[in-house]
């Protein structure tokens, strides 16, 4: 969790600035009373003092520098004679990992929650060997940038102006999965789960962060999920707003035709685009060139405003394209400010890879893989 008002960091700083040390010292005091307050109410879930302290010590072993995040470091991070008690505690007691990713998903609400707050949606491949971990296959991974064998699992991230975190998941589990029953024995895949697309796991995702009472207004998400049409026709039954990424070869309905959405950047005027700040990068902020067009053709029975939102890189002109939607109307510059949202999720990715061992899991079953 990374929290914006007041700053809170997880970094831990080396400094001869007096003052700037004991800045961090408060931000440490306040990071430990978050983690004790969530800690407490994530042990409830357990009725034995036992596996409460284990998952204490387990999420402190995540947190601490070790050089791999596996449950025989963490074992030995609290001291624990060997692996079996962590490995017990991940795969084999007795324990609801969704109730707690429900108190998680509670837990952000009352610290990150804001009316104006954007759902992210986004997924990750974890580079596997062999063919026994849940749900691995060749396949394209955008974290490797090319068809590997991994997993891919979606996550879903909560943004307000209160900072952002990771909030939940689900994993991808292919064809080659959903219809071997050997494997899925194998792997303790429960008889419940089908196939799911990547957008329809995404939709899940959302429809149990909104059920749970998660304050929202828009969702972002890149073109995996901005090509979906059901997706989208989702959320404007939810009535959420939406800024989606969709390939420069998206249709869009115009008062000239169905035309691609490439086609309609060439055709702009010069003065229909504005430079305007996606939000603030590690760089200071980050400009591009946007453009927008209302969409009044593709008006269905939700009512509400549609735009095709265009992104101009102002070096390269490298073009990027978004469909929106928004029940209400809005600026051009409220759709760029949830279009640049979507970068915090990226940085959720490499903080949790870096920080947390997010990628050196070793989970091969179901259950595991969730916990």
């Amino acid at each position: 969790m990374v929290v914006e008002q007041p700053p809170l960091s997880l970094a831990v700083v080396w400094t001869k600035d007096t003052a700037v040390a004991a800045a961090y010292r408060v931000d440490a005091q306040r990071w430990l009373g978050l983690f004790d307050e969530l800690m407490d109410v994530v042990g409830s879930r357990f009725g034995r003092p036992e596996p409460r302290r284990r998952v204490r010590d387990f999420m402190v072993g995540l947190l601490a520098p070790l050089p791999t995040k596996n449950c025989w470091t963490i074992a030995e991070h609290a001291g624990d004679d060997g692996p079996g008690g962590m490995q017990d505690l991940i795969g084999r007691a007795r324990w609801d990992d969704a109730q707690v990713r429900t108190d998680v998903r509670d837990f952000v609400a009352v610290k990150l929650g804001h009316p104006d707050g954007v759902l992210l949606i986004d997924e990750t491949g974890d580079l596997k060997k062999g063919v026994h971990t849940v749900g691995v296959q060749r396949q394209y991974s955008g974290t490797a940038g090319k068809i590997e064998n991994c997993q891919l699992a979606v996550h879903l991230s909560y943004a307000s102006p209160a900072g952002h975190t990771l909030l939940d998941v689900a994993l991808y589990l292919p064809k080659s999965w959903t219809d071997d029953p050997a494997r899925r024995v194998e792997a303790g895949v429960p008889d419940t789960i089908g196939f799911a697309t990547k957008p329809q796991l995404a939709r899940r995702l959302i429809d149990t962060a909104l059920a749970g009472g998660l304050p929202c207004r828009w969702v972002a998400g890149d073109e995996a999920y901005g090509g979906d049409p059901h997706l989208a026709a989702a959320l404007r039954g939810h009535e959420l707003g939406y800024v989606l990424a969709v390939a420069c070869s998206h249709r869009v309905p115009t008062g000239l035709g169905i035309q691609r959405a490439d086609q309609i950047a060439a055709d702009l005027p010069t003065r229909a685009w504005q430079r305007i700040s996606a939000g603030q990068g590690a760089k200071g902020h980050r400009y591009y060139d946007w453009a927008f067009v209302t969409l009044p053709l593709a008006t269905d029975e939700h009512d509400g405003h549609h735009w095709l939102l265009l992104r101009r890189n102002r070096t390269t002109g490298e073009l990027a394209f978004y469909r929106c939607w928004s029940p209400q109307l809005v600026p051009l510059h409220h759709l760029v400010a949830v279009a640049g949202r979507r970068w915090s999720i990226e940085e959720s990715f490499q903080a949790t890879k870096t920080g947390l061992g997010l990628d050196q899991h070793q989970h091969r079953r179901w259950r595991a893989w969730h916990r």
